[in-house]
């Protein structure tokens, strides 16, 4: 072959180009990420997400302020002067039992969260970390339980309730959710991610015994998946109605049990239930509040590994 009128590339010149381009490959996915923003299309659709999720609240309030008669007028906009009065109907009232109903669901609905934060973590790292014979199909069997709807089981777990006499008692709503099939399999696919099967057998051969692994690394890892399960239970147990206005009776019962006796006269005044269901939210969304920003800071600490 003629090598006349070519230049050889010296080798050196070659080996800078590659890394050179590659760099600058870099650099520029790095600018077209750094300069997109979010068009309008993104903050319209944010926008309207946002406004159907705080309508109905927003409904609830300005019915809440109103009176009896708001809701022959055409829709109000804008909330009455009423709210504090009918509020205060709501806590007065006798057939409520106000008090006794938010002790009641808060009670209730911190010892379901943390009973299945709990098994729901223990499970978790048994399913994810430990080989035992017979542990997928006992994984599938759990999540399994997750299709059969709640009110099949009614009938048989009153019947046990009754039996035991614990009908009407606050036992009643706490003992059949102290386990979550659904905590057990997030737990399980969270753990089985965010912690290595070297950090384990490190800690073994450091002479930790399995449960001092599990309290030391497993807990530790768990903590931004725990947090988001506790909240989610809570809000799930807070919010329960069906159960709970079987199995209580009016002289005990949870807050969403309290509030239908509202309407359980021949008139309703929905001003005045839509005023308790405000002062049924007001908790959650304290909760929400205060530990909002704590989920959201384990979510991103727990999304970091490496």
């Amino acid at each position: 072959m003629s090598t006349i009128g070519t230049t050889p590339t010296p080798l050196a010149t070659v080996e800078e180009g590659i890394p050179n381009s590659a760099a600058r490959r870099r650099g520029a996915r790095t600018r077209r990420i750094r300069g997109s923003r979010p068009g309008f299309w993104t903050y319209a659709i944010l926008g309207a997400v946002f406004l159907s999720a705080a309508f109905p609240l927003y409904w609830s309030f300005v019915i809440g302020s109103g009176d009896s008669t708001t809701l022959r007028k055409p829709f109000p906009w804008i909330p009455g002067g009423n709210f504090f009065e009918n509020a205060a109907s709501v806590i007065t009232n006798p057939a409520v039992n106000f008090w006794p109903a938010l002790w009641n669901s808060i009670y209730s609905s911190f010892l379901i969260a943390a009973a299945v934060v709990i098994t729901s973590t223990l499970a978790g790292w048994a399913f994810a970390k430990l080989r035992f014979h017979g542990g997928p199909a006992l994984l599938v069997f759990v999540v399994a339980t997750m299709a059969v709807p709640q009110q099949l089981g009614v009938v048989p777990l009153y019947i046990l309730f009754s039996d035991l006499g614990w009908t009407g008692q606050i036992g009643a709503i706490i003992i059949p959710a102290l386990t979550s099939a659904f905590g057990v399999f997030w737990m399980t696919q969270y753990l089985r991610q965010a912690v290595p099967d070297e950090l384990i057998e490190a800690a073994r051969v450091d002479g930790a015994s399995m449960i001092r692994t599990f309290w030391t690394v497993g807990m530790t890892a768990a903590r931004p998946a725990a947090a988001m399960l506790f909240l989610f239970t809570f809000v799930g147990a807070w919010n329960n109605f069906f159960w709970p206005f079987i199995v209580l009776d009016r002289q005990n019962p949870t807050l969403p049990v309290a509030l239908s006796l509202l309407q359980s006269n021949y008139f309703v005044d929905y001003s005045v239930v839509l005023a308790g269901v405000i002062l049924a939210t007001i908790p959650l969304l304290l909760l929400f509040i205060f530990a909002g920003k704590q989920l959201v800071s384990g979510i991103m600490a727990g999304a970091v590994k490496g």
